[in-house]
C-alpha cells in the first residue's frame, strides 16, 4: 500500500485559487458580502489600568464624530458631508460627496463607562477606557466552624 502526497496546486488550480481568494481571507469575504469596503481599521491595545483604542479616519473633524455607550455597547460613528457649486456664464458644475462609518463594540464588565475618554488629532481618533479597580480575591484559607 502506498500513500499519494496531494498539493493544492495538483488538481484543479483554478478551483483553489477560487476557493482560496472566497475563503482565505475573512476580511476581505466580509467587505464584499456586505459593501464594507470604507470602514476604518481599529486597534485595541490592554494595559493593566484601561483599555486603549485608535481609529484612522483622515479628512474628518471632529464634530463629525459620535461616540456612545448603551447597554455595554461602544459605538464609534461618524458622518461627513461636503458641497461644492461652481457657476459660469457656459457652465454649471455641482460635486457633492458622503461618507459614513459606524462600528460598535461589546465593552467587557470591568471598565468605567462614565470615564471614557475621545480625542481626535490629526486623522487618528483615540479612545482611552478605563478598567474598575477589582478586589483581589482572598488568598488565605479561612477555616469555618461546624455547629
Amino acid at each position: 500500500m502506498s500513500l499519494i502526497n496531494w498539493k493544492k496546486s495538483d488538481f484543479f488550480p483554478s478551483l483553489n485559487a477560487l476557493t482560496e481568494s472566497f475563503f482565505g481571507n475573512d476580511n476581505d469575504f466580509a467587505n464584499w458580502w456586505k459593501g464594507l469596503k470604507g470602514l476604518p481599521a481599529v486597534n485595541v491595545a490592554e494595559s493593566e489600568a484601561a483599555y486603549m483604542m485608535e481609529v484612522a479616519i483622515p479628512g474628518m473633524k471632529k464634530d463629525d464624530f459620535k461616540v456612545e455607550v448603551k447597554e455595554g455597547i461602544l459605538t464609534i460613528s461618524a458622518e461627513s458631508k461636503s458641497e461644492k457649486e461652481e457657476k459660469d456664464t457656459r457652465y454649471t458644475r455641482r460635486e457633492f460627496s458622503y461618507s459614513s462609518f459606524c462600528r460598535s463594540f461589546w465593552l467587557p464588565d470591568n471598565i468605567k463607562a462614565d470615564e471614557i475618554e475621545a480625542n481626535y488629532h490629526e486623522g487618528l481618533l483615540k479612545l482611552t477606557i478605563p478598567k474598575k479597580v477589582l478586589s483581589e480575591p482572598e488568598s488565605e484559607v479561612k477555616r469555618i466552624a461546624i455547629s
